[in-house]
């Protein structure tokens, strides 16, 4: 698997749900895009306004209780600056997720109610400032369920297939064709899995046991139940950024444990046993050839 190759001139876009979700999702990859020249642009949909604390440090602090919006401004600032990324808000506002049975309705106002053609013109019009030659997203279920990653997804691929329609939102900027369209895979089974066996055999104990099990007993069920059964096509190799990665996470301190899932696993042994991160080419302008591992393969 080759390192990426000097990437100057080339522009990167992604599109997430909440602060965070870019440090989860992605990471390593736009750390080693921008270290090789390419300009790499996040999108936020939400401020995140109404996420819970979950670090029981940050908890613990009054500020985080009393402004959690600010706080992840701030924290999405850190975040930003780790990766090295532009990035920007497109100013929505958190549906916070669901709980109960039935569901109890969405906050008038949140990020999921709005109208599809309504929340991608934020989008499209930052396409056309920024002329991304690659967007990444999420799958059709958000890469997890949450109304607001659905959402996402949903204003992604709308913005995708109408930036570059010089009919459509004429007042939003000159059209702009992007190249190429990534789903995130970050919770692809198969990396699991292999992680899994990778713990046990150096001698920690996995977090992922139950899991793998579950799978392996019956392999036509997801590992996640929700995860779309979309194929990896694309793997960029970014071992060499997993600790900007950990650093990115680590900014987040109101929803990331240091403690928790995201770093179940030593980063050693994540780099010898799965050195890349995942996703599928959905749609392509130019020609490339499966599999890939560059983002921008039949654009340079």
């Amino acid at each position: 698997m080759k390192k990426i190759a000097p990437s100057q001139g080339l522009r990167l876009m992604a599109i997430h749900a909440h602060p965070d979700d870019e440090s989860s999702k992605g990471a390593a990859t736009m750390a080693a895009y921008v270290d090789a020249g390419a300009e790499v642009m996040v999108v936020s949909c939400t401020g995140g306004e109404r996420g819970d604390i979950l670090n029981a440090a940050a908890g613990e602090l009054a500020h985080a209780h009393r402004d959690l919006a600010g706080v992840r401004r701030t924290e999405m600032a850190e975040a930003a600056a780790v990766l090295g990324i532009k990035h920007r808000w497109l100013g929505y506002v958190d549906s916070g997720l669901p709980e109960g049975d039935p569901l109890p309705e969405l906050p008038f106002g949140a990020f999921a109610l709005q109208p599809v053609e309504t929340a991608s013109a934020g989008i499209i019009k930052l396409i056309r400032e920024f002329r991304p030659h690659v967007i990444v997203t999420y799958d059709e279920n958000g890469g997890y369920p949450h109304p607001d990653h659905i959402q996402c997804h949903k204003v992604s691929t709308f913005a995708f297939e109408h930036a570059g329609n010089p009919e459509m939102y004429p007042e939003l900027g000159d059209p702009w064709q992007v190249g190429k369209l990534y789903y995130d895979r970050a919770f692809s089974p198969e990396r699991f899995r292999t992680l899994h066996y990778a713990m046990l055999e150096s001698g920690y104990e996995s977090p992922y046991t139950e899991r793998v099990a579950q799978w392996e007993a019956d392999e036509d069920n997801q590992m996640f139940k929700w995860v779309s059964p979309h194929t990896t096509t694309t793997q960029i190799l970014c071992a060499d950024y997993f600790s900007q990665r950990d650093q990115a996470l680590l900014a987040h301190r109101t929803q990331i444990d240091p403690e928790g899932f995201f770093f179940a696993v030593p980063e050693h042994v994540y780099a010898e046993s799965w050195p890349w991160e995942d996703y599928t080419l959905i749609s392509s302008k130019v020609a490339t050839e499966l599999p890939e591992s560059d983002l921008f393969a039949g654009l340079r």
